[in-house]
């Protein structure tokens, strides 16, 4: 009985062994595929694959957004710098009256900007070509309105020109009601209304001469400014018209119109004005001509930029932020005292149009 004892607890003891071994060789074979380094690879694989994208997309979207706010900022100070450059070069002595062919300088320029943009290797838009008999009511009306807003802008102060802009919004509306029925909602009559009230306090208050002022507002141009409002109205209205019409964006609108428009200035141009010469333009005059038809340039672009990528609602905002910034540094660099009636009167235009586009936007949604 001892002897078989031992032989007992031996082949427990192996079996014992066996199962173990076994059970090894059972957990070793199962493992290997998920081995360490094949867990890891395995883990970085899905790491790569599934975030890889979401982080791409994260950068794309902040490279997307870093443009357009630099597009933006490119937009707002082209903008504000062409106004204070134009009223510089239209005031001067030589050229006061050359708003004709400074009209179609800028109309130049905008029609070289636009074919570039439209070439392939740009890829900006497809441009699509119209007759120029099919556009001419759209070249004069475009051509009138440049030259009244330039007009406008020789004969007054940047501040009620910039303010008197505003008006075109009213205008607008005013002439979609009679041409085509179209109305507005009830609610926004009133900011319309508080807005020309405003504009009409700026016009009479800033049109009144001081002795410590060299810069003010003329009759001549409230009436130019006034003119520019009613032409640019219909030039509105009657590209909304074209775009059903011809089946056009603003680009492939304005690339016909842009060079049709230049020719018929530059071919009025000699009966309208008397060029100064050449030799007695100061450089510092040229060089702000220049400036103006680069700043015209990048006006161009980034607005169509902020268009395509943020809407005309992001347009729309940045351009009542223009018009403040605009209308401040009238304020603070012209030497025109601005009287506490024409303050009151800028609040209540500025109030005005933002009320009235919050609450367009808001029937819009």
């Amino acid at each position: 009985m001892a002897s078989t004892a031992p032989k007992l607890d031996e082949r427990k003891n192996e079996e014992k062994n066996q199962e173990e071994s076994s059970i090894h060789e059972l957990s070793c074979s199962s493992t290997t595929p998920l081995s360490p380094d094949n867990a890891e690879s395995e883990v970085v694989y899905t790491i790569d694959d599934e975030k890889t994208p979401d982080k791409t997309h994260s950068e794309e979207q902040s490279g997307s957004s870093l443009r357009l706010l630099v597009w933006m900022i490119i937009n707002i100070v082209s903008t504000v710098a062409i106004v204070f450059t134009n009223k510089s070069v239209l005031s001067h002595a030589m050229l006061r009256n050359s708003q004709v062919s400074f009209a179609a300088y800028h109309f130049t320029i905008t029609g070289v900007t636009l074919w570039i943009t439209s070439r392939p290797w740009c890829g900006w838009f497809e441009p699509k070509h119209v007759s120029a008999y099919r556009i001419l009511h759209l070249v004069a009306a475009m051509c009138i309105q440049v030259i009244f807003q330039n007009l406008a802008l020789a004969h007054s102060s940047v501040i009620f020109h910039q303010l008197a802009r505003l008006l075109l919004t009213p205008a607008t509306a005013l002439l979609n009601y009679i041409l085509y029925q179209s109305s507005i909602p009830r609610a926004a009559f009133l900011p319309l209304i508080v807005l020309c009230t405003g504009v009409g306090v700026v016009s009479y208050y800033d049109s009144v001469p001081t002795s410590k002022s060299t810069e003010s507002t003329s009759a001549q141009g409230i009436f130019f400014a006034l003119s520019g409002v009613c032409a640019s109205a219909m030039y509105t209205v009657l590209v909304g018209r074209y775009h059903k019409k011809l089946q056009m964006s603003s680009m492939q609108l304005l690339l016909n119109q842009a060079p049709v428009s230049a020719a018929v200035l530059l071919c009025i141009a000699p009966w309208m004005e008397t060029f100064p010469t050449v030799s007695s333009v100061p450089e510092s005059l040229w060089l702000s001509i220049l400036a103006s038809g680069i700043m015209a340039c990048l006006v161009n672009l980034s607005q169509f930029y902020i268009i395509d990528a943020a809407g005309p609602v992001t347009s729309t905002v940045i351009g009542q932020l223009k018009t403040c910034i605009i209308v401040g540094l009238g304020w603070i660099l012209s030497d025109h005292v601005v009287s506490h009636q024409s303050v009151a009167g800028i609040l209540m235009a500025l109030t005005g149009m933002s009320l009235y586009m919050k609450i367009i936007l808001k029937h819009q949604k």
